[in-house]
């Protein structure tokens, strides 16, 4: 199991950039949330096992086809025990 939390930053509010995530984590059962940050980055945390969590970070570097990512940053953390995947 791998917990991770990535901040995503570029043109990714307003591009359908958290219901794109939704739809990511549950095809490759990962869970966590995603977010809209004030700053107009993009915010998820996410769990799941290695190679699902490997899936869902690549698709955060190409994201919507609307996105323009121009930087991600992802920082290993301790599991969350999610239950699911939201937009919060």
């Amino acid at each position: 199991m791998r917990s991770v939390s990535i901040r995503i930053h570029g043109r990714v509010q307003g591009v359908s950039f958290r219901y794109y995530a939704l739809q990511q984590a549950r095809l490759h059962a990962v869970s966590g949330y995603v977010k809209n940050r004030p700053d107009g980055s993009v915010q998820i945390e996410a769990e799941g096992n290695e190679e699902a969590i490997s899936v869902f970070i690549r698709w955060c570097h190409e994201g919507p086809p609307w996105a323009i990512v121009e930087n991600i940053e992802i920082t290993d953390q301790e599991s969350r025990n999610f239950n699911g995947f939201t937009i919060k």
